[in-house]
């Protein structure tokens, strides 16, 4: 079983999520829907993925969290 970064998801209410992505990104996010199908032993949707990854990879930004506290963490359009 592949040892992937993102947990496996918990229980949630389905959201309907529409995106346009380029097709190499939408393969990738296939290849990681396969790769946590085997490491979870459930398949999941890429739109289901895809919030959790993105959330992983904002809190693993250290950057972008030292700019988001400094701005203030939660204020939009500032």
């Amino acid at each position: 079983m592949p040892d992937l970064k993102l947990p496996r998801l918990p229980k949630r209410t389905p959201v309907k999520l529409t995106i346009h992505l380029p097709p190499d990104l939408h393969q990738t996010l296939e290849d990681y829907a396969a790769a946590y199908a085997e490491a979870y032993r459930q398949r999941e949707a890429v739109a289901e993925l895809i919030p959790a990854i993105v959330a992983s990879f904002l809190a693993s930004d250290r950057a972008f969290s030292a700019v988001r506290k400094g701005k203030g963490a939660g204020r939009h359009g500032s």
